[in-house]
């Protein structure tokens, strides 16, 4: 290995909760030179000992590596750190792998050209465990130069999805796989709380809750072209049927002591498609109503 590509297997990573710390020692494991900033100085002891250069201070860090991950709870902490190391941003490649909105994707990589430094941003689709899998995906957009300049070291993390330039792109990929999964694992949780009301425990639910989580990749390979044709014809499926189903799961909540707030509010958009002429399209035909909320 060359000098010049030495140097460059370095890294520098701010925010030590369970995913920066998974990060920083993947990096670690892959034989990078890694130096580690956090508000908690402390949560660096593991990594220290492990071979990370704990920096005194965050510009300090940003100052250490031109490639710099960033692993912090939201966009308000990322843009307080920024503001505290800006001295130090010039000529730095951001890889900001926090979670928010697209819109705020956008303004960091605005706010960091105009300080001379790039932007990339990151969704990571895995828990801390997935770090350093190559099984493991993170979505990422932003300069498809500073992608490709740096790809080698952002796939020691997990596997690569590339979404273009847009830097907002990696973060709408991301919170709309958000959207499904948060919806998913509430959805389980309230069907497992009225199993357990009615004396089913969640490990005698688990079978057929399986069954029905497997089928869902089939209805959703059906609706997908015929949403994207704007075909949402009531010939399988009728989105009056779906609203009463749904009453149905209410009222068998309520009847079992169970909280009905979550099926009621699913009903009630329901409802409102019903109420907007389309009681006879399939239930597909949400798509454009939520489009127009």
């Amino acid at each position: 290995m060359s000098v010049e590509q030495q140097s460059k297997r370095s890294v520098t990573v701010i925010g030590l909760g369970p995913m920066g710390q998974a990060m920083a020692g993947a990096y670690l494991d892959a034989g990078y030179a890694v130096t580690v900033w956090n508000r908690t100085a402390a949560r660096a002891d593991g990594l220290v000992a492990r071979g990370a250069q704990a920096a005194p201070g965050a510009q300090a860090a940003v100052a250490a590596n031109e490639l710099v991950v960033l692993s912090l709870t939201d966009y308000d902490a990322v843009f307080e750190v920024l503001e505290s190391v800006e001295p130090a941003l010039k000529g730095k490649v951001i890889v900001n792998l926090s979670s928010d909105t697209p819109e705020r994707a956008r303004e960091a990589a605005r706010r960091l050209a105009d300080r001379g430094a790039g932007h990339l941003t990151g969704g990571v689709q895995v828990p801390p465990s997935g770090i350093g899998s190559p099984e493991s995906s993170t979505f990422y957009s932003g300069p498809v130069e500073l992608f490709r300049r740096h790809r080698a070291a952002l796939e020691v993390l997990t596997g690569v999805d590339y979404r273009g330039d847009d830097p907002g792109l990696a973060q709408l990929y991301y919170q709309i796989q958000m959207d499904l999964f948060w919806s998913s694992m509430v959805g389980y949780l309230h069907a497992t709380a009225i199993a357990e009301a009615n004396g089913i425990s969640a490990e005698e639910f688990l079978p057929y809750l399986s069954s029905t989580a497997a089928s869902m990749p089939g209805f959703q390979a059906f609706y997908a072209p015929r949403i994207a044709a704007g075909n949402h014809r009531g010939d399988v499926d009728r989105m009056v049927m779906a609203l009463a189903s749904i009453e149905h799961v209410r009222h068998t909540a309520e009847e079992s002591g169970v909280d009905g707030a979550l099926p009621a509010v699913l009903a009630e958009a329901v409802r409102r498609g019903v109420e907007a002429g389309h009681g006879a399209d399939s239930l597909s035909a949400l798509v454009g109503r939520f489009r127009q909320a």
